[in-house]
């Protein structure tokens, strides 16, 4: 019956304790403003060039989603295919999964087009019958993680009877999806190597503080204090690191945003687009402070651990 209680009891002590190592942590840091500034902006300018770059490439691809219905698929039926024929074959495109719209340009509708643009309207006038043939204009549905399904649309589209020639323009989208995913790596390149920045800087940073408090933990150790005990502080002193410096990056981030907003909306007035940039959402601060908590814990850990066991009392 007694087993609860002290079960109990030792749960909010053990809580308790590592409350107080917390807060004593964060009040030495506190102690020392300036090496603690110092310390966050370095992690904070290491956080923010690859979150700025996760933004860019964000907005970028949302831009680049709106030229997708610029895509366009012509088929050009054979001469002979007459507009009945032309429209059973747009019924039925209409309703596959993977197109979006269909649209019929007649041969009296093309051949018109033609004469507007090409110059030689008086000369189309001697043609004795119309050489044109029906086209069928397709607006496709593109996957921005499969672009290659528009390939085997296409290929699927000129299997058709009455399809003569089946012309896609999408070299230029395919281009930007190589790109952004280029993009999408070298990002993640960067992370990692500042990433690596963090843990360096934290490590030393950790290193410099049990050096400082050498003496300290020769005592603590005389006294039969465990290495988990003296290494708590310092960890906590690691996650304060980390979550100060994750909170100052998003900070850096939401303003670098703020002053490109305007300027960014300006320009896309001009060329006649709603273009807003947008930010970081919950889900992605949330990761970035995780991240960043994650580094500063992380770092302190493997300099508590080599340089731990290095002190011993004489």
């Amino acid at each position: 019956m007694r087993k609860g209680p002290q079960t109990n009891t030792l749960l909010i002590t053990y809580f308790i304790h590592h409350l107080r190592v917390l807060l004593g942590s964060l009040g030495r840091l506190t102690r020392q403003p300036l090496s603690t500034l110092m310390t966050m902006a370095v992690i904070a300018i290491a956080l923010t060039l690859p979150a700025g770059l996760y933004l860019a490439l964000n907005n970028i691809s949302g831009l680049s989603a709106g030229w997708d219905s610029s895509t366009k698929i012509s088929l050009f039926l054979h001469t002979e295919a007459d507009e009945k024929q032309a429209r059973t074959l747009l019924g039925r495109l209409q309703l596959h999964n993977e197109i979006e719209q269909v649209s019929l340009i007649s041969k009296d509708q093309g051949l018109e087009q033609f004469k507007q643009l090409s110059g030689f309207g008086d000369a189309l006038e001697f043609l004795e019958s119309n050489p044109l043939p029906i086209v069928l204009v397709i607006q496709p549905i593109i996957d921005p993680n499969r672009p290659d399904r528009i390939d085997q649309l296409l290929h699927e589209l000129e299997s058709e009877k009455l399809v003569e020639l089946a012309q896609l323009d999408m070299q230029w989208v395919k281009r930007l999806y190589a790109l952004l995913e280029i993009a999408h790596r070298v990002i993640w390149a960067i992370g990692g190597l500042l990433g690596l920045a963090v843990l360096l800087i934290v490590g030393n940073t950790i290193r410099l503080d049990i050096q400082n408090r050498r003496a300290e933990i020769e005592v603590s150790k005389l006294i039969g204090a465990s290495n988990a005990f003296i290494r708590r502080p310092f960890l906590y002193t690691g996650f304060w690191y980390g979550l100060s410096g994750g909170l100052l990056a998003w900070l850096l981030t939401t303003l670098s945003l703020y002053m490109l907003a305007a300027p960014v909306e300006k320009l896309a007035l001009l060329y006649h687009s709603d273009f807003q940039l947008s930010g970081l959402d919950s889900g992605d601060t949330i990761n970035l402070i995780m991240i960043s908590c994650g580094l500063g814990l992380l770092g302190s850990w493997l300099a508590v651990g080599r340089h731990l066991d290095e002190i011993e009392p004489s």
